[in-house]
């Protein structure tokens, strides 16, 4: 029996709070992709760069001691959607000139189509958003 499974296609996974954790969100997003017949598409590198800076600003910012953050990788056919669930407070902004950090949400504006945070009850999810375009390099 061969049953096919309908988009929009949807991954999840959790980490902990430990350093290890960004290269692993890193590594769960490219096998999606791969899964997905996405791994040669022109934009997956762009999503990985994202990918770790959403978890590392979650890791630095937006995880206390204790708690972990989620990653949720979304694929409709038009449109994959990553997530970054933390519990922690305060809303990320985009690093000015004068800061000699926080430069991670300046590249993820730079290679995402959208991006954003949402609210949830405890903390905040960071999200961005990738058009995918119908080309034979898919």
């Amino acid at each position: 029996m061969n049953v096919e499974v309908e988009l929009p296609y949807q991954r999840d996974q959790f980490y902990a709070r430990h350093r290890r954790s960004v290269p692993a969100a890193r590594q769960f997003t490219s096998w999606s992709l791969t899964y997905w017949g996405l791994a040669q598409w022109e934009r997956a590198e762009d999503v990985a760069v994202c990918v770790s800076e959403l978890a590392t600003n979650a890791l630095l910012h937006g995880v206390p001691p204790g708690r972990g953050f989620l990653l949720r990788v979304r694929y409709d056919g038009d449109v994959l959607r990553v997530e970054v669930h933390d519990s922690g407070h305060g809303v990320p902004r985009v690093a000015d000139e004068a800061d000699e950090g926080g430069r991670g949400l300046l590249l993820v504006a730079a290679l995402s189509d959208k991006w954003g945070v949402g609210e949830r009850e405890l903390g905040k999810v960071v999200w961005c958003e990738f058009g995918i375009s119908r080309s034979p390099a898919i």
